[in-house]
C-alpha cells in the first residue's frame, strides 16, 4: 500500500511516500520555513507524488501528524488531509506527532523519548521502546516540566535517546552520560516518521479525522476565565 505521510506541526513542513510492501521510501520532501504550511504544504505533495511517478489516485491511505504542535500548523496539515481523502475516497488517520518523531529514531534499539517545546518550562513528551523495527509507548502522552521529565529518566537509570525541538535545550541543561540526542535528521518532525507510524494504524474516514492539541487553546482558556469571573 502506498501511504501519503504529512507533517505541519512545527516550522517544518514535510510530506513523504511510503511503499509499505517494499517498505522504500520513493520521495521524500522537507523545508523549514517562516511561510505558513499552507502555502508550502499542498506543492509539495504534488512534487513527492509526481516524482515517485505516481498519482493521488494511486494512493491506499493518507497519514498525517495531528498533535501536539503548532495549532495552526497542525489545523493546516489536517484539513488538508481531510479534503484530500474526501476527494480521493481515500482512508486517512492522526498520528502523535510525538509518536512521529520516535518513528524518525526507530533503529536506536533501546528507549526513545520525544520532547516538544510547550511553553515556558513546559514540554509535550512521550517515552518508547524501540527493538530497531517496531516502537512501543511507555507511557502516556503528557505535558510536564522539564524538571519532571528530567527526574523520570534520571530515576529510570536508563540510556535514553532523546528527540524533538525540545531536545538539544534539554540535553544541554540536564547533561548526562545517560542522555543522548538524535542526530540532526532524527531531530525534527518529518513526515517520514508520519508514514512509519502511519503503517500501523488502521484508516478511518476523513469525518473521524481531528487535532489532538494535548492542552486546551487560548480561546477554551479565555472562556474558561470569563466564567469563572462570573461565579
Amino acid at each position: 500500500m502506498l501511504i501519503l505521510g504529512i507533517d505541519t506541526s512545527g516550522k517544518t513542513a514535510s510530506a513523504a511516500l511510503f511503499d509499505t510492501e517494499s517498505e522504500v521510501f520513493l520521495a521524500q520532501s522537507a523545508l523549514y520555513t517562516q511561510k505558513t504550511h499552507s502555502q508550502v504544504i499542498m506543492p509539495m505533495v504534488r512534487s513527492v507524488v509526481e516524482q515517485a511517478g505516481k498519482t493521488l489516485s494511486d494512493l491506499g491511505g493518507i497519514a498525517v501528524a495531528n498533535g501536539p504542535g503548532s495549532y495552526t500548523g497542525l489545523r493546516i496539515g489536517v484539513a488538508a488531509v481531510k479534503a484530500l481523502s474526501f476527494g480521493l475516497g481515500t482512508g486517512c488517520c492522526g498520528v502523535s506527532t510525538l509518536l512521529g518523531l520516535a518513528c524518525n529514531n526507530i533503529a536506536h534499539k533501546g528507549i526513545i523519548c520525544s520532547i516538544m517545546k510547550a511553553r515556558g518550562e513546559l514540554v509535550y513528551t512521550c517515552t518508547y521502546r524501540s527493538d530497531g523495527y517496531s516502537i512501543e509507548p511507555l507511557c502516556a502522552e503528557r505535558m510536564i516540566t522539564r524538571d519532571e521529565l528530567a527526574q523520570e529518566l534520571a530515576f529510570s537509570g536508563k540510556e535514553v535517546l532523546v528527540c524533538g525541538d525540545g531536545a538539544p535545550d534539554f540535553f544541554s541543561d540536564y547533561m548526562s552520560p545517560m542522555i543522548l540526542i538524535a542526530p540532526p535528521q532524527g531531530r525534527l518532525q518529518n513526515a517520514a516518521g508520519v508514514c512509519l507510524a502511519g503503517a500501523s494504524v488502521k484508516m478511518t474516514s476523513p469525518d473521524e479525522l481531528e487535532v489532538s492539541y494535548l492542552q486546551k487553546v487560548k480561546a477554551e482558556k479565555d472562556l474558561e476565565d470569563r466564567q469563572k469571573g462570573l461565579k
